[in-house]
């Protein structure tokens, strides 16, 4: 009888002895080593809200984004002008409905670059240096002939700078979509190519009457 409690006595001390070397082992993972659960969650949060915070993105996707402030910029400028000089009621509308998409989009694109850690440029980087590295964009000769133009002038000048503007756009918005990894830069992209296309047709409509 004696013996018999002995051995459940044993049989229990040694449960208890592997009960709390399964607990000490988890607990070790937890502090010390990112396999245990505990430990994998603390050491990958900050990781998985950067990724969060950043997404998959490449150097096309910061290119695209460097790329197209300061092109969405110069729009913007464009259609500014033609609020004032523009003769062709069309002509405004089409400026204001320019401005009201691109500005939205300059801020998102900021954001993004901010989150990478990349620079956002610089509101004068879209003078010369810019006019000569990016497609489609006017060169400063070209807007002070827009801006010393109006009336139907304006609106010819404007109409056709604006065509070679979006032409550029939506060539830098396909290069993103093909070589670019951030899935939400790739779905401005496709926006962009969508719109500015569109845009296009209607401005070469608007030629046509002119």
């Amino acid at each position: 009888m004696t013996a018999h409690r002995s051995l459940i006595r044993r049989a229990a001390t040694v449960a208890a002895a592997a009960t709390a070397a399964v607990v000490l082992a988890a607990c070790g993972g937890n502090g010390d080593s990112p396999a245990g659960h505990d430990g994998h969650d603390k050491t990958s949060s900050p990781s998985a809200s950067a990724s969060a915070k950043q997404g998959d993105h490449n150097a096309a996707d910061v290119t695209f984004a460097k790329g197209m402030i300061p092109h969405h910029r110069q729009a913007i400028q464009m259609a500014e002008q033609a609020e004032t000089r523009a003769e062709s009621a069309e002509v405004k509308k089409l400026a204001g409905e320019i401005k009201k998409a691109q500005d939205p989009e300059i801020k998102t694109l900021s954001g993004w670059l901010t989150a990478w850690g990349e620079q956002v440029p610089k509101e004068d980087e879209m003078g010369e240096h810019a006019g000569h590295s990016m497609t489609g964009m006017m060169t400063p000769e070209d807007m002070d002939k827009l801006e010393k133009s109006s009336g139907k002038a304006f609106d010819t000048a404007f109409l056709k700078m604006m065509i070679k503007h979006h032409e550029g756009a939506v060539e830098m918005a396909k290069t993103e979509k093909s070589e670019g990894a951030y899935q939400p830069a790739k779905d401005m992209a496709d926006d962009i190519i969508t719109s500015q296309s569109a845009e296009i047709a209607r401005m070469n409509k608007l030629l046509d009457k002119s």
